[in-house]
């Protein structure tokens, strides 16, 4: 039945493909064509009005913004959810991502925003059951950021779609729902669930780092997981749960397709996911941000693709000067300036991107990076405003040279060096780890355990060594490194050395 289902799927998504492939023939067509639709939607705001935005003039009228360019529109809006502030169309809901300082950003999801991601969608899921490993059940567990005590709840890939498309889609989930009163109750009931998916066939993460701390648990809890599900599983699975080291090929026989981030800091994980199963398809998630989807992996396409009929996508060149995507060089570093369909105009949206090759007549992207210095590991995404912001206030900034950085280890963790200090490290590790909980992202890294504890390393050499290895380099004007450290670099934590 689960493959009659598949087939039926595939036929309804077929629409939205060939919208899409279209598109990629005639992208600059495709990119006017979104810049109209844009420009009518502008036209009809507050925000738009403030502009002199009609739906005829040239496009290059509307200015380029950050989002605290927008944030008192945005604060207007939420308090008018029925007036034209940002945008025309009904709010179905604000979707929470954090900010250059640490401090909660809110995007309104409309209904030709949900539409956008659901074309996304569309179009991913065609293309995995047209060009990928054969589907037999479809049975798919979507991560989700689950209520952790009093904190929130994310949302999984499905909130992002359309009514009927959301429960077509639903039949084949595997859900885990409810609020847990601890991190170890969540990973209980998604052992659990997942245990009892014996036909699971596709796990949609973000970090890999999420799935790999999950096998973990299951690990070092299978005997009680074996007496919890000894009438629920069958023998042979039961039996596997026995073994020293659990073969997670064999606990999902079924298992096709682990979608994940797979490139940068990820990749170490991603690397010991197809290790753990092997031959199973790694894919690697495409640029897709709450403020918008931007690009999409196809499996023909050999990377990934912009999604240019949902998004307008613009580039800025290091020394300003703004590109379309028709105008895209090869070995250019570009930062992504997009316009979507709930309200935001000409955005910076902080990521970096290069010309990898080009698929029908359109440039893939391959991300690179963020343009704003943000460390962001496992998805905890620490700005270097917002650390700036809690080291001067938990004072460390007035005992001489300081600098967060993170270090990969298992897992990995973000550590303070000092170089001088009237507090004992345990100290000030304590109120660090307060203040980084603060932003959402890092607490919710923590609470999952994709992230260890903060630490802190205090040598009046600090500056010099790190220095002159070459590690860090000069930081008297940056209190953030992005680029990890390694947990074995000796010559930073052995003091002896």
């Amino acid at each position: 039945m689960s493959r009659t289902l598949i087939q039926g799927l595939s036929h309804l998504l077929l629409p939205a493909t060939m919208q899409f492939e279209q598109a990629l023939h005639y992208p600059k067509q495709s990119q006017e064509r979104v810049k109209r639709q844009v420009l009518k939607r502008l036209s009809k705001t507050a925000y738009g009005a403030t502009l002199g935005i009609d739906a005829q003039m040239e496009w290059n009228r509307i200015p380029i913004v950050e989002y605290e360019n927008l944030e008192p529109w945005i604060q207007q809006q939420r308090q008018q959810p029925h007036a034209s502030i940002l945008t025309p169309e009904k709010i179905h809901f604000w979707e929470r991502t954090s900010g250059s300082t640490g401090t909660a950003k809110w995007i309104p999801y409309t209904t030709s925003l949900l539409g956008s991601f659901s074309a996304m969608f569309c179009v991913w899921v065609y293309d995995l059951i047209r060009h990928g490993p054969p589907l037999r059940t479809g049975k798919t567990y979507l991560c989700i950021s689950p209520q952790i005590g009093t904190g929130e709840a994310g949302i999984d890939d499905s909130s992002y779609l359309n009514g009927y498309l959301r429960w077509l889609v639903d039949m084949f989930l595997v859900r885990v729902n409810g609020c847990f009163p601890t991190p170890e109750a969540f990973r209980w009931a998604l052992s659990l669930a997942l245990l009892n998916a014996d036909d699971l066939e596709i796990l949609s993460l973000w970090s890999p780092s999420f799935l790999t701390v999950q096998l973990e648990f299951i690990q070092t809890h299978q005997q009680q997981l074996q007496l919890a599900l000894r009438d629920r599983i069958s023998q042979q699975r039961w039996q596997l749960l026995s073994e020293p080291k659990i073969s997670w090929t064999q606990l999902w026989a079924e298992l096709k397709l682990i979608s994940c981030w797979d490139k940068m800091y990820a990749a170490d994980h991603a690397n010991f996911l197809q290790h753990s199963f092997p031959g199973v398809l790694i894919q690697g998630k495409g640029l897709l941000a709450t403020e918008a989807p931007m690009t999409i992996p196809i499996l023909p396409s050999g990377g990934f693709v912009p999604v240019l009929n949902q998004v307008v996508l613009e580039f800025l060149e290091p020394q300003g000067q703004v590109r379309e995507l028709t105008e895209l060089e090869a070995g250019v570093t570009y930062e992504l300036v997009i316009s979507q369909l709930g309200g935001l105009s000409r955005y910076r949206i902080g990521d970096q991107v290069r010309v990898s090759h080009w698929y029908k007549n359109t440039p893939c992207l391959e991300f690179l990076g963020r343009g704003d210095r943000v460390s962001d590991l496992v998805g905890e995404k620490l700005t270097e405003t917002f650390v700036a912001s809690l080291l001067t206030n938990l004072g460390v900034t007035a005992w001489g040279f300081c600098c967060l950085a993170p270090v990969i280890a298992y897992p990995p963790y973000y550590c303070l060096f000092l170089e001088r200090s009237p507090e004992i490290p345990e100290t000030i590790a304590t109120k660090l780890e307060d203040a980084l909980q603060t932003g959402v992202h890092y607490q919710r890294a923590r609470l999952l355990g994709q992230l260890g504890q903060a630490q802190v390393f205090i040598d009046k050499q600090v500056p010099v060594r790190l220095q002159q290895q070459g590690r860090i380099g000069d930081y008297k004007h940056s209190l953030l490194k992005v680029k990890p450290l390694e947990h074995h670099s000796r010559f930073i934590f052995d003091t002896n050395n």
